[in-house]
């Protein structure tokens, strides 16, 4: 028996990037930071940040584009995935992603024009959202290989 599964908690980096594949799936890349703070022999306080690079499918995509931002906190299960792919110069690169397959808001909702918070995060979007996996989810379509990573 193997697990693979990772719970992150941390900000959004960016605005998400959404995009359709051939058969009009959504599919939603986002960097999430998380960050991790010691006091060093020395007696400073460090601060050390991971970037994640998360990838949502489908109603999950559709969540991150409605209502994330980049700053906006979240909370992120999913599993790991490792591939390798080649760029538009024909070199082979390798990524590390988060299959997210929950997907929360965190925190309070931000104003738009303002950038002051207004209040909690609607319901429907605080609560957990979930999907099932399928086999979407294990492989890359043929036409994603061009440009990746997201």
């Amino acid at each position: 028996m193997s697990v693979n599964k990772v719970i992150l908690i941390g900000n959004v980096g960016k605005d998400p990037e959404v995009r359709y594949i051939e058969n009009g799936t959504p599919v939603c890349t986002l960097p999430v930071a998380t960050s991790e703070s010691y006091v060093n022999k020395a007696g400073e306080r460090v601060t050390t940040t991971e970037w994640h690079n998360v990838v949502l499918w489908r109603s999950l995509a559709e969540v991150a584009q409605k209502y994330v931002k980049k700053g906006t906190q979240v909370y992120v299960e999913g599993r790991i995935r490792s591939r390798s792919y080649d760029d538009k110069d024909g070199n082979k690169r390798y990524t590390t992603e988060i299959i997210a397959y929950t997907f929360q808001l965190l925190g309070r909702r931000q104003d738009d024009a303002t950038g002051v918070a207004t209040g909690a995060a609607s319901p429907e979007v605080a609560s957990e959202v979930k999907e099932p996996l399928t086999s979407e989810d294990f492989a890359l379509p043929p036409s994603e290989s061009d440009d990746l990573p997201f």
